[in-house]
């Protein structure tokens, strides 16, 4: 028998952790440039519609099944139906190959905290980024050397993970009354200081000014759709793993709005704080802000923001400090929600003890070596491309496919209709049935048409080698259904 589960020791802490693992990276980097790149603030209609349409869905779907089956995504979907445990799996082994890299972008960050101290990244910050810290190699065959301090930092983050997680959700629900307010109190912090740069103006233009003829190119409804999956943290196990520690009477609809609204508020807080520094620093550079804004993700944190905080006078290593303080806050959460998740499937069949934990970390940590290489950087970008872009949607197709086809989506209404104020009825079936998988369906559909144009410059082996980690999860997912049957004996 399954020890008895713990619970969290409030609401608060449940939904703090939630959002904390919403809350993320991608929430700083990748919204902000997708709003720019896809129609500025017209990009909020698609983004509103696929929210209600797929993410507040997705999220109460989640939620119901973690609370009303009371264990993690794998044992929860079994129950539904013993074939399905492997898509519980699958859900999970995706979570842990992105905490690989993830980790990783979490150690640039903790060190190039400290580089802030003396703005030691200098003058020309894509060089000192990609050459002198990362020292980029010439592609994904040329692996190259360790790189020590990031592999050092990589180690500290991991332990730093272990000691957060390794009591329980209680001390998780300790540690998020901190990490989680702190980057919401920093990034205001930032978007109040960018507000007040000479040139902010521009650059909040550019972020926010609607530009509706791009509302009816489908590559901005793709784009929508794909980052309101990737922001909220579903299909990852994450939200049905952390909602199965819910008290028996919590509500699950209200947590749900409250969650993907706060994780929707943070990613505009963002745009602020990012882009009011973008127009400030064309106007320093003399250019335009399109120029400066077209490094989007890793280049928009590591050389872009830096290159910025360089020509803020007195207070420049205060507010790097601040950034990277906040990068590594913001992302912590998500972190070890990933990790807590996976490590209550080992748990939920009757792994006992730390040795699961410790297990998962070690072998998190092992697998996050590759990219602390001179070819990191590439296979990072390769195996997140095809994570998010095909992985997780594939998992979220089947959760509907599950709850809404092999299951009696009734049954979910009422359990959550029971514990909610806000109620759900026809409409939630209706989308979860039919709406979100076929939304998801045509995603997944445009991205595999788009497979033979290949993904960058990298050569096919390469990418085939970061396309083969879907199935390879699949498959390991099938052996842990039938190991766990041993190890439930």
């Amino acid at each position: 028998m399954a020890e008895e589960r713990e619970v969290w020791p409030s609401r608060t802490s449940f939904v703090l952790a939630a959002m904390g693992s919403a809350i993320g990276l991608g929430n700083v980097w990748r919204f902000p440039y997708y709003c720019y790149k896809y129609g500025g603030g017209a990009f909020l209609l698609p983004y509103f519609i696929a929210l209600f349409t797929t993410g507040i869905p997705l999220m109460i779907l989640e939620y119901s099944v973690g609370q009303k089956f009371r264990t993690s995504a794998p044992v929860a979907f079994a129950k539904i139906n013993k074939r399905w445990g492997w898509v519980g799996w699958f859900a999970l082994f995706m979570s842990l190959i992105v905490m690989m890299y993830y980790m990783v972008i979490l150690s640039w960050s903790l060190i190039y905290m400290g580089k802030s101290l003396t703005l030691a990244w200098g003058n020309n910050t894509e060089t000192h980024f990609l050459q002198d810290f990362l020292n980029v190699s010439d592609g994904p065959g040329d692996i190259g050397a360790f790189n020590w301090s990031i592999l050092t930092a990589l180690i500290i983050m991991w332990i730093i993970v272990y000691l957060i997680i390794y009591k329980g959700v209680e001390q998780v629900g300790k540690v998020v009354m901190i990490t989680v307010p702190l980057p919401f109190i920093l990034l205001i912090i930032l978007a109040v200081r960018g507000v007040f740069l000479d040139g902010s103006t521009q650059g909040l233009e550019y972020y926010l000014k609607p530009d509706f003829t791009k509302i009816f190119d489908v590559d901005v409804w793709l784009a929508a759709y794909g980052q309101i999956f990737f922001t909220l943290s579903l299909a990852q196990g994450v939200m049905i793993g952390y909602a199965s520690y819910l008290p028996e009477k919590s509500d699950i609809a209200n947590n749900a709005y409250l969650v993907s609204f706060m994780d929707c508020a943070t990613s505009f807080l963002a745009g602020f704080a990012v882009f009011s520094v973008v127009g400030y620093l064309a106007v320093q550079q003399g250019t335009d802000v399109a120029t400066v804004a077209r490094g989007g993700g890793a280049g928009l944190a590591f050389v872009v923001y830096p290159t910025a905080i360089n020509q803020m006078g007195a207070f420049a290593e205060l507010f790097g400090f601040i950034f990277f303080l906040m990068l590594i806050t913001l992302g912590i959460d998500s972190a070890f929600a990933m990790i807590e998740a996976f490590v209550s499937g080992l748990k939920d069949v009757n792994l006992k003890g730390r040795y699961p934990l410790i297990g998962t970390c070690i072998f998190g940590a092992v697998g996050g070596i590759i990219f602390t290489t001179g070819a990191g950087f590439y296979w990072l970008d390769i195996i997140d491309h095809y994570l998010n872009d095909f992985g997780l949607i594939t998992v979220g197709i089947l959760e509907c496919l599950i709850i809404g086809h092999f299951f009696n989506p009734q049954k979910i209404v009422e359990h959550s209709n029971k514990l909610s104020e806000i109620k759900i009825g026809r409409n939630w079936i209706y989308s979860i049935k039919y709406i979100t998988p076929f939304i998801l369906g045509a995603i997944l559909f445009v991205k595999l048409t788009e497979l033979s144009e290949g993904y960058g410059t990298y050569p096919g082996w390469a990418l085939t080698i970061g396309a083969m980690m879907i199935p390879i999860s699949i498959l390991v997912s099938f052996y842990f259904v039938w190991r766990s049957k041993k190890w439930m004996a």
